[in-house]
């Protein structure tokens, strides 16, 4: 399969790379750096500005894309132009281009405001405000084949390959099990236009994903 991975130079996004060329798919990766970030003959390499207009971001994507991934975020820097309006300008352009497969990288209680009260919620409250619209747009305004996999906080750590979904904590999460996780729901069915959350836990993720 052909995959667009929007966000390549991320923390999640290089894992997920990774993961996917494991997996025998051609990647394209998305990253403002001028450095080839794998050196892979399955993978190619695209300076996708979100900031740009849907048209300009829509010229830039093959036509033979078969899914696209959304793991980017601007660190806090430009949220509303990067994390909302930039995800959603990637899911019309794929809309546009036939493209139906669309996987989301969220947060905890992105779509659920009553839990934003938490202390560690509450201190990033304009990056989940970006978050929830972008991910009521892409549930609620889109045609797309979407998952949206909402992580808890992320761990520079060793994934064990196991974890928990839909839990009432908003828990933590190894790097390589988003990653992980993330592969997984790719070719999933059951997974499509499903909302989940996931931490660590102690259930296979292919297990767990085949279970949402």
């Amino acid at each position: 399969m052909k995959i667009l991975v929007v966000g390549a130079s991320g923390r999640v996004g290089g894992k997920l790379v990774e993961q996917l060329l494991n997996d025998n798919h051609q990647v394209v990766g998305t990253t403002r750096q001028d450095k080839q970030l794998f050196d892979n003959d399955n993978y190619s390499q695209l300076d996708l500005d979100l900031t740009a207009s849907k048209n300009e971001i829509q010229k830039q994507m093959d036509d033979d894309i078969e899914a696209i991934y959304f793991v980017a975020g601007s660190g806090g820097k430009n949220i509303l132009e990067v994390d909302l309006h930039g995800a959603v300008k990637t899911m019309q352009a794929a809309e546009d281009k036939g493209i139906k497969r669309y996987i989301m990288l969220s947060s905890v209680f992105s779509l659920d405001t009553s839990k934003w009260d938490a202390p560690a919620i509450a201190e990033l409250k304009d990056y989940y405000i970006g978050k929830h619209y972008a991910d009521n747009w892409l549930v609620n305004d889109s045609k797309l084949d979407y998952t949206i996999v909402q992580s808890g906080a992320l761990k520079e750590r060793d994934g064990t390959g196991k974890i928990a979904v839909n839990t009432e904590e908003a828990g933590e999460n190894a790097i390589e099990d988003v990653a992980a996780t993330l592969a997984a729901v790719l070719t999933a069915d059951n997974a499509i236009k499903k909302v989940f959350h996931m931490q660590n836990g102690n259930t296979d993720i292919k297990e767990a994903v085949a279970n949402l």
